[in-house]
């Protein structure tokens, strides 16, 4: 059993941290025989989103603006009808970095055209119209990441 221990690759244990980071994966585990090797790696980048929440309370001095926070019902009417995200990933609202975006708001679409993509697993998904209209609001930023049935574009 020691003799195995002594032979563990330090060259095997090299390129899993390699496909660790190209695939942002957090952790690979390998497993052959006896022999188990698991490689993790922690990210770092929940504190830099708490950090830019931080700033968002200085806008709230506005308080006087409660007439503009009535139009958020009807809004809030439109999001239930919106078209919800079939799967968790990050959503592109362009085919390509620099591409122009598949929809604009104001523009009509028909029922089936791509409206945007997600990126699920390294497999880019196009995600149809349901139906045929108005695109009245976009409720993403590209390269954001989605939630399953989080609300993404508000069809009329």
């Amino acid at each position: 059993m020691a003799d195995e221990k002594k032979s563990i690759d330090a060259k095997l244990v090299r390129e899993l941290a390699i496909i660790l980071k190209d695939t942002d994966l957090t952790e690979i585990e390998v497993e052959q025989d006896d022999l188990r090797i698991r490689v993790a790696r922690e990210l770092i980048a929940a504190p830099q989103q708490t950090i830019a929440y931080a700033a968002a309370p200085a806008p709230a001095a506005a308080a006087p603006a409660a007439p503009a926070a009535a139009p958020a019902p009807a809004a809030a009417t439109n999001r239930d009808n919106a078209l919800k995200a079939p799967m968790v990933g990050t959503v592109y609202l362009a085919p390509a970095p620099g591409a122009r975006p598949f929809i604009e708001v104001g523009a009509n679409v028909k029922e089936g055209q791509t409206l945007l993509i997600i990126e699920a697993m390294k497999t880019m998904n196009q995600i149809p119209s349901p139906k045929s209209g108005k695109i009245v609001e976009i409720l993403v930023d590209d390269a954001q990441p989605v939630e399953f049935d989080e609300a993404l574009v508000v069809i009329e």
